[in-house]
């Protein structure tokens, strides 16, 4: 069942291992197959390194196990969260990324202060409030993907332009078009983090404010790039280009 989804999902976690987003057991990428609703997550409690395609667990958008010898991963109620509300991805990431996750940590959005950032988010990468009591004693995970839906739904935030969130005292979860791309963005996430800190770090009269004529033109040239790159035939269109 879904073999080519499990493997893509395969190589999608294996991904966070190579870009150093995930460490022990941490971390999850996870696929869905739309026309069947049916979701590919990493097992829960194992390393990547010691897995294989054949130990990934298919659930349905209720959560019930229909396929795989192992249990899903623990953050799966949190993907069917976002599955649910988010109908145009197909892919999910979630780590536990240095710099995304100290500004996590701290609450704080990420702002956007160069073209990096623009090519890939539409503005500010928004952080979650945090959860109330009654949210972490009870459906915890469930409640992890209901406050991220509810801060795109308040702030009318669109999950195609903003395809990443940092969830208060938590960590980022990226989404894409299919695995990998969950997982390309999540890279790009740790890079503009790592580089607003440390711009944010910086004496107030140094940290220049992004042009909104400048973020606009770059993530527009980017989106119109990807539309291009999917009417295309004959073009290999990369997340990663960049001028």
């Amino acid at each position: 069942m879904l073999e080519q989804l499990k493997r893509d999902v395969y190589e999608a976690n294996k991904l966070l291992s190579k870009h150093r987003l995930s460490s022990f057991i941490w971390g999850n990428v996870s696929g869905i197959d739309r026309k069947h609703g049916l979701i590919v997550l990493k097992p829960t409690g194992m390393s990547i390194s010691d897995i294989t395609p054949d130990d990934m667990v298919v659930v349905n958008l209720n959560g019930k196990r229909m396929e795989g010898k192992h249990l899903p991963s623990a953050d799966t109620l949190t993907h069917i969260e976002l599955y649910r509300s988010f109908p145009l991805i197909n892919g999910i990431s979630h780590s536990h990324a240095r710099w995304c996750t100290i500004f996590a940590q701290m609450g704080l959005g990420i702002p956007a202060l160069g073209t990096t950032h623009a090519d890939y988010f539409h503005g500010e990468i928004p952080c979650t409030r945090k959860l109330r009591a009654y949210e972490i004693r009870g459906d915890y995970e469930r409640e992890t993907g209901s406050v991220i839906v509810e801060r795109f739904q308040r702030g009318k935030i669109s999950p195609e332009e903003m395809p990443g969130i940092l969830v208060c005292n938590h960590g980022p979860y990226t989404w894409g078009r299919t695995p990998s791309e969950a997982v390309n963005n999540s890279v790009v996430m740790e890079e503009v983090a790592f580089m607003a800190w440390h711009c944010m770090a910086l004496p107030d009269r140094y940290l220049v404010p992004m042009q909104k004529d400048l973020l606009e033109r770059h993530y527009s040239r980017r989106k119109r790039g990807r539309i291009e790159s999917d009417d295309s035939t004959d073009r290999d269109f990369s997340p990663y280009e960049q001028d």
